[in-house]
């Protein structure tokens, strides 16, 4: 569990990367996009990471509310998940919604010039009018999350799965109601994906990946799913780049099926690998236990503004591709190895404990 949420933040990270200069619409883009490997690399990861996230958000609930009251649980989701979301809507987003505006032409003028503007309208998609950032940007997750913890927490907390109930049938019922809630459903479009994908994801979490019989499923169908994650990806990256089919209809229906196909048995291979290759804890995931939830915090505001400061220049993708990069992964690990982890305050506002723990400092989102 560890190393898969610490391998996904990796991932997000270098998605977020791939914004500045795939033809999706982003806060600040390359004045040379690229439609080749980066555009295959955003499509690719862009199916199952934020999937990912809900899946282990899922599995961490049920082990955290078995050491808490309905209360105690709320009330820490609300600290640790809470004040990251309002730090990061106060402080974090308006410097990117500034960077958006002037580099779409929408506002001129300084930073400290826009900043009574960021109060005018909500921020509901890029190239928008309204300015207030109320879910965070890329800081979403965290709020969704928070929704889901409360507005499941009655049901999840009495409704009983047998460890041994994860089989074929249920492989193939799960995949039947993420075709169809996407397909129907897709509403409030975040990250890829519907906010119905992402509570399905989060409780077939709960329910049915940490059971023990998961693992075995894994074990037992690990080609197949294999086969289906690799070729379900190619078909729907080469679909979606020739030009997806329109939303009504029985191709529609058909794209969608190939779409959620890619994402879960790329999930669940991605569990199968971690199952499999990823069992000792070593220096590194001790770090990076304690890392991940900052780096998610802060990665998208460092790579925006870096973003805006070489957009301009006459640089050769790969070039531009590898200084953001490296130069983005260098502030946010000095950041965070000067400051945030020093500075209780700090500590507090990116989601940590304020006293680091003994041995590891875990935040809910990253562990149960």
């Amino acid at each position: 569990m560890d190393w898969m949420r610490v391998i996904a933040t990796y991932m997000v990270f270098l998605y977020h990367c791939s914004m500045f200069f795939n033809p999706f619409p982003w806060h600040i883009k390359n004045e040379m996009i690229n439609s080749s490997y980066i555009l295959v690399f955003s499509l690719v990861v862009g199916t199952w990471i934020m999937p990912i996230f809900f899946v282990l958000s899922g599995i961490s609930t049920k082990y955290a509310i078995r050491k808490r009251t309905g209360k105690e649980f709320l009330k820490e989701r609300f600290i640790q998940l809470g004040v990251p979301l309002i730090f990061g809507i106060f402080i974090l987003s308006p410097p990117q919604v500034y960077i958006e505006r002037v580099s779409h032409q929408q506002f001129s003028g300084t930073f400290l010039s826009f900043l009574p503007a960021y109060f005018d309208g909500l921020y509901l998609e890029i190239g928008g009018t309204g300015n207030f950032a109320f879910v965070g940007l890329h800081l979403w997750y965290l709020l969704v999350l928070l929704v889901f913890s409360a507005l499941t927490l009655p049901l999840i907390s009495r409704i009983k799965i047998k460890k041994d109930s994860f089989h074929l049938v249920h492989y193939l019922l799960i995949l039947l109601v993420l075709i169809l809630i996407t397909h129907f459903f897709n509403f409030v479009s975040l990250g890829g994906w519907g906010i119905p994908y992402y509570l399905a994801s989060f409780v077939i979490g709960f329910f049915y990946f940490s059971n023990d019989s998961f693992n075995k499923f894994l074990t037992k169908h690990w080609i197949t799913i294999s086969v289906l994650a690799v070729i379900m990806s190619a078909i729907y990256t080469k679909w979606f780049i020739i030009g997806m089919p329109e939303q009504a209809g029985g191709l529609s229906f058909l794209f969608t099926t190939v779409k959620v196909l890619s994402s879960f048995n790329s999930v669940l291979l991605f569990f199968y690998l971690a199952n499999k290759y990823f069992q000792r804890k070593n220096d590194f995931l001790n770090f990076n236990t304690m890392f991940s939830m900052p780096m998610y915090i802060l990665h998208q505001p460092v790579i925006v503004l870096l973003g805006f400061l070489i957009y301009q220049y006459d640089w050769p993708i790969a070039i531009k591709l590898l200084v953001l990069i490296s130069l983005s992964f260098f502030i946010i690990i000095l950041s965070y190895q000067l400051f945030i982890k020093r500075i209780p305050v700090l500590r507090f506002l990116f989601g940590m404990k304020v006293k680091p723990a003994i041995n590891t400092d875990i935040h809910p989102v990253m562990k149960g």
